[in-house]
């Protein structure tokens, strides 16, 4: 088919041209392109692109060096350039574009992730988990939880699951401590933790979630405690306390000044079973009224033997006001002591008379009492009869006056011993009141 305007020459010489492309301001040649009209090259002089032309790359030779001047005319119609080589440009590139994309489609996944609790899909290229997780903008911290492996590949489809560590300041019984856990609620972590918390009092909520960035968390775990409270009997306590004060709290247990506990209030509670004893210590003070006995005033008399005595004048008791401090335990009084005391009223003397008169026979006497009693001025019998010295029953002691020096003869003096065994000697004419020291010793 023939181009209007387009003049067939008898004459048609082929010749071959190059045409220079600007790529990137660099030269780039391509072989040499049949014309078989003569003549312009299609598409006249000054153009920027051939589409179809063959760089010399794909050839294999160079060829001969031409002319790469513009050639001269104008533009010309006529029958189609040879495309052989254009066609085959055109196929691979095709090619390539086809290729690469396969390529991309085959290389592209679609992943699960789990973060905590919370689903998401993720498109990647990535063929590793941490590479999945870098496409979806997450990454693994040293304290987090992450299955498969870091470095495990990934296929489309596959399922990563990443549990965030959370950190919880957690005091257990007043003992603090650090840990970290990937569990999402206070019950799991205590679980995690392998804390049994039966009957235990939580900070918080057992079903509360736990924050990203951690929390505190007290914990005090359930006791069984005996208590003892100022002598009353003991009873046994369940407890969430952690210290003994912290249980008399808990119990109204309130401790005085001068109370006691033990062990002592700072004491932690544990798990072993405790008796805890209070002890009620009160000081008070009491004030009485007190007789004064009355002193004794002696005056001596020669006419009386030595030892005896006689009362010239009763005299009278005085009168003081004591104040006293008594120390209970546990409601029972273990001490009583004086504080301070006051004269209300002023004892009267008691004036007695003393002989000084020596007495008679005072080495008979004691040979009666080395017999009687080996000597002993204080001796009692064994079966807590006789008395003294001497010897003397109760009856007769005190009928001849002796309660006077002592309500039985061994508490009185040796003195005083002798001059009632005067009077009784004196009065029964002898000293057969001892017969048988008497009749050893040669007095009857």
């Amino acid at each position: 088919m023939s181009d209007p305007g387009y003049e067939p020459h008898e004459d048609v010489t082929e010749r071959t041209v190059e045409i220079p492309v600007v790529v990137d301001d660099a030269d780039v040649h391509y072989g040499p392109v049949t014309d078989s009209r003569g003549g312009d090259i299609p598409g006249g002089q000054g153009a920027s692109t051939l589409v179809g032309a063959v760089p010399e790359s794909c050839r294999g030779n160079t060829g001969d060096q031409h002319d790469r001047s513009p050639l001269p005319g104008r533009p010309t119609s006529g029958p189609p350039v040879k495309s052989t080589m254009v066609r085959a440009a055109a196929a691979a590139t095709l090619l390539v574009v086809t290729t690469g994309g396969a390529t991309a489609v085959a290389m592209d996944k679609t992943v699960t992730i789990t973060v905590d609790d919370e689903q998401r899909q993720v498109h990647t290229f990535a063929g590793t988990v941490d590479g999945a997780l870098d496409s979806a903008g997450l990454s693994a911290g040293a304290k987090d939880a992450l299955a498969p492996a870091a470095h495990a590949a990934i296929i489309d489809g596959s399922r990563i699951v990443l549990k965030r560590g959370r950190k919880l300041m957690l005091t257990v019984d007043g003992r603090k401590r650090e840990v970290w856990t990937t569990a999402l609620t206070v019950d799991e972590a205590m679980r995690h933790l392998g804390m049994r918390h039966d009957g235990a009092l939580l900070s918080a909520d057992r079903h509360q979630r736990i924050p990203l960035e951690g929390m505190a968390l007290d914990l005090k775990t359930a006791k069984l405690v005996t208590l003892v409270d100022g002598g009353q009997p003991a009873r046994e306590v369940a407890t969430n306390a952690t210290t003994v004060e912290e249980l008399l709290r808990e119990q109204n247990v309130a401790l005085a000044q001068d109370d006691t506990v033990k062990p002592d209030a700072k004491t932690p509670l544990t798990g072993e079973k405790l008796q805890i004893e209070v002890t009620r210590i009160r000081f008070t003070e009491s004030t009485e009224k007190v007789k004064i006995d009355p002193p004794e005033e002696k005056q001596e008399d020669s006419s009386m033997n030595k030892g005896e005595k006689e009362v010239v004048e009763e005299g009278e008791p005085g009168e003081k006001e004591v104040t006293y401090k008594e120390i209970s335990v546990n409601g029972k009084r273990t001490k009583k002591e004086e504080l301070r005391s006051k004269v209300l009223k002023e004892p009267k003397p008691r004036k007695v008379k003393v002989g000084t008169k020596p007495i008679a026979d005072a080495a008979v006497w004691d040979r009666l009492a080395q017999c009687e009693a080996t000597g002993n001025w204080s001796a009692v019998s064994a079966n807590g009869r006789y008395h003294g010295g001497l010897q003397f029953d109760r009856q007769t002691w005190q009928a001849y006056g002796g309660g006077a020096y002592a309500p039985v003869a061994s508490q009185a003096t040796r003195e005083q011993q002798i001059a009632i065994a005067t009077k009784v000697r004196d009065r029964r004419g002898g000293y057969q009141a001892w017969p048988h020291c008497s009749a050893k010793l040669g007095l009857r």
